[in-house]
């Protein structure tokens, strides 16, 4: 047997063997003889010629379980080696023999109390304690097995197998370098150890040398091209080096060699997934399970490649077997978690995730989505909590430093706020994988970083292998075929501005069709939607792929991604590229650093003509803004009353209704000077979360405020929120991230909105709504301009009703809420980009010029 004293070995049994009758020992050395040769049909067919003259005959008894093992029927082996052993109970080798047998029926504690019974009759059986040491590292005992392994050697320093197996148990041990010393031992006895040298390219990966290791595979596979196993371990490490085309096609070879290899058929399921072959994939595992299926590693990746393809109920089944067979399998129990988080199912989710950490403590990324299933629960400083022990593991965990920053932005928990804030942007000028572009956005006052940020995260995140769906075909269609990609066509901030456009649409020359991968609220703004399109088609249940070859299907001319990098989003449809022009649009305000998308729909007060080079995409400035607003938005006509909205009965309101996350120190500090400097009044924010309020309070105390000059607004349905900006007197705003869709809420309502230009998109955007409504000279350029601007107005009622006289009036009638005028500017953006596209032009920027009205 391979591991342990075989036919012909020159080591004698520890006693005299019984005495043999000339004919019989003669036929037993001719059975040996055939043996050693591999000539196993006949030497087996001596071994039963003898048991036939002499049933009791142990040593041929026990070479035929030997042979019966060398075809792998490692069932009859066992019988056949035990009924040798009830004949001669004191033959070392045969115990030894039994337990190699039993190791490979995965029975490894059998195993070692076979190579305890035979080193109890034979104490210095090195072969014996190098098989007790591989039975050990089975049960996940390397320590024990490693001192076997130096017992052996100390018998027999030269045995290159022991030498072998100690590396193997030192690597178990994560003492690679010590490991990569003893098979360089090994090969210095035996250069043409195959074992040895894949061991040793095993230690080079652990070391992370794996140009080093190839070598070595290519060395063994010389001396045996044969071996499955060499081919194997060569295709990991091509792997490593990204050969992933070399390392299929050496895994195709180990299975041509051996079909049933389910390692192999497990490294080549890893490959194909990275090379965008998940079917292929899926199929891999699902071999390697046929031949082992207890095999929980291919159970976990199989359930991985499952949800990649959004079959999200089979995917937790996949890792539910994995977990039956081994139930401390950390990786699969994480997982498990991940499926149920993409099933809506998150309080379940938690309870993997604390499982999995129940396993293994230490399990960063467990730590990190239960970090991340908090926060999207809304338990802001517990994930904030959680993500700092995520950091106190692996501090270099992608995006953890970012997602802190986030738990901390959503809470208004601003501790060591610049501090915090200074190693990210290093971070990301080093293109680093520290912070989601989103999340960026809310504290970045730089384009170049943003841009940066964003290429980082999009050659991180939206590699589509396989090339492009979309191969060059021109279209020709009699209308323009226009796809709106968003999870929020429901009762969402980018539906109350985008509805009546929709609508609006020219039917004549687009085709629109809705791409929605949000929940189906069935609100009043989802129905409202569904009539809006041409076709509305719900893909949530379906993945990036999948949806991006319907896009394909459909030959949709221009793709619009409505969500860019915010929550929810789906940029990896696009990273497909299915549809000739794809345009990012209106929900993420800033460059996605995507090479596939090919426009942003801007003005130049949002994207100034000198920031174009922090763009990767080409600029098409519309005329007026580039926000589109919903002029059909109900205002309640129920103004509550002060009191009843938990404000003053007397006294100036200061209102910022933005989401609490955009408000920093900078601003906040502002604003409590306002509040110091004008008597009576208040501060009116959003009430988002406990936590928020709390902070927010405790933050104006810190500054001499007293918390109850803060006063929070629940959230309520649109109409009413509108109706409760009449309550308010001046509507601040923040930075570096402007009020978006809340100023045009505020400007809707009648509301004057003071903003402060930022340098970037996201901070210029109230600016270039101020402009559109022809309210230039509520924009400051410094937030001592902004301040002071904000505290004129509130010492001068006649010049804040002035003010709120001229927006009155020019809300009617200035661009802003002009959604058919926005209809038309729009619609030449996609003409012009479809034109070029007809003419087979590369993208490129232009401005849409005002169009006057029909």
């Amino acid at each position: 047997m391979s591991e342990s004293k075989g036919p012909g070995d020159s080591r004698q049994p520890t006693r005299a063997a019984p005495p043999q009758a000339p004919d019989l020992a003669t036929l037993f050395q001719r059975a040996m003889a055939l043996h050693q040769r591999g000539q196993l049909p006949q030497a087996e067919s001596l071994y039963r010629t003898i048991l036939e003259q002499e049933p009791n005959h142990a040593d041929a008894l026990q070479y035929l379980g030997v042979i019966e093992y060398q075809r792998k029927h490692y069932e009859a082996a066992v019988q056949l080696i035990g009924a040798a052993l009830k004949l001669d109970p004191e033959d070392a080798s045969a115990h030894v023999n039994m337990g190699v047998a039993l190791r490979d029926l995965k029975r490894p504690e059998e195993a070692l109390a076979s190579y305890d019974r035979a080193l109890a009759i034979d104490t210095d059986f090195p072969e014996a304690l190098c098989n007790r040491g591989l039975a050990l590292l089975d049960l996940r005992r390397a320590d024990e097995a490693l001192a076997d392994f130096d017992r052996a050697l100390a018998l027999a320093p030269d045995l290159a197998e022991a030498l072998n197996y100690r590396g193997t148990a030192l690597r178990a041990l994560n003492r690679p370098e010590e490991a990569l010393a003893s098979f360089d031992r090994a090969l210095a006895i035996r250069p043409d150890f195959a074992e040895a040298l894949n061991s040793r390219s095993a230690a080079l990966r652990d070391l992370k040398r794996p140009a080093e290791a190839l070598p070595s595979y290519d060395q063994a596979v010389a001396i045996k091209p044969d071996s499955a196993e060499a081919l194997n371990s060569r295709g990991v490490a091509l792997h490593k080096l990204e050969r992933r085309e070399e390392a299929l096609a050496t895994y195709d070879h180990a299975l041509a060699i051996r079909p049933d290899f389910a390692e192999a058929l497990y490294n080549r399921g890893i490959v194909l997934r990275e090379l965008g072959r998940p079917e292929e994939a899926l199929a891999s595992y699902d071999r390697a399970l046929t031949v082992r299926p207890d095999f929980a590693d291919a159970m976990n990746n199989r359930g991985s490649e499952l949800r990649s393809l959004g079959r999200l109920e089979e995917a937790l089944a996949s890792y539910d077997r994995a977990l039956a067979v081994r139930p401390d399998f950390a990786d699969a129990m994480n997982n498990r978690g991940n499926a149920l988080r993409d099933l809506k199912r998150p309080k379940e989710a938690l309870a993997s995730y604390d499982r999995a950490l129940e396993i293994k403590p230490d399990h960063a990324r467990a730590l990190n989505n239960r970090a991340g299933t908090l926060l999207g629960l809304k338990r802001f400083e517990e994930a904030a909590t959680a993500f700092e022990r995520v950091l106190c593991i692996d501090p270099d965990l992608d995006y953890a430093r970012g997602q802190l920053l986030e738990a901390r932005l959503r809470c208004c928990d601003w501790q060591d706020y610049h501090r915090n804030i200074e190693p990210i942007v290093g971070d990301v000028q080093a293109g680093k994988r520290a912070i989601a572009p989103f999340t960026f956005l809310k504290i970045s006052e730089s384009p170049r970083d943003q841009l940066r940020c964003a290429q980082t995260y999009s050659n991180n995140k939206n590699r589509a292998p396989g090339g492009n769906l979309w191969m060059g075909e021109n279209y020709r269609h009699d209308r323009i075929r226009v796809a709106y990609l968003s999870a929020d066509f429901h009762g969402h901030a980018t539906a109350f501005l985008m509805a009546e456009l929709f609508e609006a649409h020219d039917k004549a020359r687009f085709e629109t069709t809705a791409i929605s991968f949000g929940p189906d609220s069935e609100d009043e703004m989802r129905k409202r939607l569904q009539n809006a399109f041409g076709r509305f088609v719900d893909v949530q249940d379906k993945n990036d792929r999948d949806v991006a070859h319907l896009l394909k299907e459909l030959e949709i001319d221009i793709a619009v991604d409505l969500k860019g990098y915010t929550q929810d989003e789906r940029s990896g449809i696009l990273a497909f590229r299915p549809a000739p022009i794809q345009v990012n649009y209106l929900g993420y305000p800033g460059t996605m650093g995507a090479d596939y998308i090919d426009y942003i729909i801007a003005d130049r007060n949002v994207i100034p003509e000198d920031h174009k080079p922090f763009f990767s995409e080409k600029i098409v400035y519309l005329p007026d803004a580039y926000q589109p607003n919903d002029s059909k938005r109900r205002i309640g006509e129920r103004t509550p009353t002060r009191p009843a909205a938990g404000l003053p009965e007397t006294g100036f309101v200061f209102c910022s209704f933005n989401n609490n996350y955009k408000i920093l120190p900078p601003v906040f500090d502002v604003w409590m000077r306002l509040l110091r400097r004008v008597e009576g009044s208040v501060l009116w924010l959003l009430q988002d979360n406990e936590a928020a309020v709390r902070n927010l309070r405790r933050e104006a105390e810190r500054r001499g405020m007293p918390r109850e000059r803060l006063v929070f607004a629940p959230r309520v349905d649109l109409d009413d929120h509108l109706a409760r900006h009449r309550l308010a007197d001046l509507f601040l705003d923040t930075l570096p991230f402007n009020a978006h869709t809340t100023a045009s809420d505020a400007l809707w309502a009648g509301l004057p909105v003071v903003t402060c230009l930022g340098t970037a998109f996201a901070g210029r955007v109230a600016g270039s709504l101020l402009h559109a409504v022809g309210m230039p000279e509520l924009v400051t350029n410094t937030l001592e301009d902004y301040e002071a601007l904000a505290l004129k107005l509130a010492r001068d009622r006649d010049r804040l009703a002035a003010v709120k006289a001229k927006l009155a009036r020019q809300r009617e009638t200035f661009p802003l809420f002009d959604i058919d005028r926005y209809r038309r500017h729009i619609e030449s953006a996609y003409e012009g980009m479809w034109e070029r596209y007809q003419r087979g032009e590369p993208p490129a920027g232009f401005a849409v010029e005002p169009s006057p009205a029909p």
